[in-house]
């Protein structure tokens, strides 16, 4: 199980209210952060590279790690053949430490869930671990992702089952519907870290852009 600074952390995480409180939380916690999930053996950057390279093909390029943290993906999308990722978060602390694996074309210290500052059709995929969850970002952050997006392109995404059952189901299906994406992929619900009690599963998403 992993230690109580851990969960003190996941708890606080899921609890904030403001982007600012999530910055600030993971600037705290970015120097022991890789060691600290390694610990609750999490397990979303594992699935989540494993959907991209079933729908994206290998030397797809730019790639966005939306939500990269200190870049656990980004270290293991180099060694699968996508050559070109940037990687945006929230959180300045994160990023330094994303900063030091030499693996990212371009860093941007941004939060998800309004206007981005790319282009349209600026991506030919993006992956977003860990950030549709509580207290970190909703439904309303898809828009942007999709706008981002060059048609063809994969976003592979996890969400957690709380914002799932929230309106986030209905409003992939709206999405779907309207033909803006195609349902590539869903898993069943899994532990996200099993190493922490109580956690409630998340699902990986694949959707790709038309």
């Amino acid at each position: 199980m992993a230690d109580r600074k851990n969960e003190g952390a996941l708890a606080a995480a899921y609890a904030a209210k403001r982007p600012e409180e999530v910055a600030a939380l993971y600037d705290r916690w970015s120097d022991t952060y890789d060691a600290d999930m390694s610990a609750a053996g999490y397990r979303h950057p594992t699935i989540c590279l494993a959907l991209l390279a079933r729908h994206l093909p290998r030397g797809a390029a730019p790639l966005l790690d939306a939500g990269a943290g200190t870049g656990l993906i980004g270290e293991w999308l180099k060694i699968a053949g996508y050559p070109q990722v940037e990687a945006l978060d929230i959180s300045e602390g994160m990023l330094a430490q994303a900063a030091r694996k030499g693996v990212y074309s371009a860093l941007h210290c941004l939060a998800l869930g309004g206007p981005l500052p790319f282009a349209d059709n600026a991506y030919a995929g993006i992956i977003s671990a860990g950030v549709f969850t509580s207290g970190h970002v909703g439904a309303e952050g898809l828009d942007e992702l999709i706008r981002i997006c060059r048609p063809g392109g994969i976003i592979v995404l996890t969400v957690k089952n709380t914002l799932w059952d929230a309106g986030f189901a209905a409003r992939i299906a709206d999405l779907d519907a309207k033909g803006v994406v195609t349902r590539a992929e869903e898993t069943s619900p899994y532990v996200s870290m099993p190493g922490e009690a109580e956690t409630v599963p998340s699902r990986g998403l694949v959707l790709r852009v038309n």
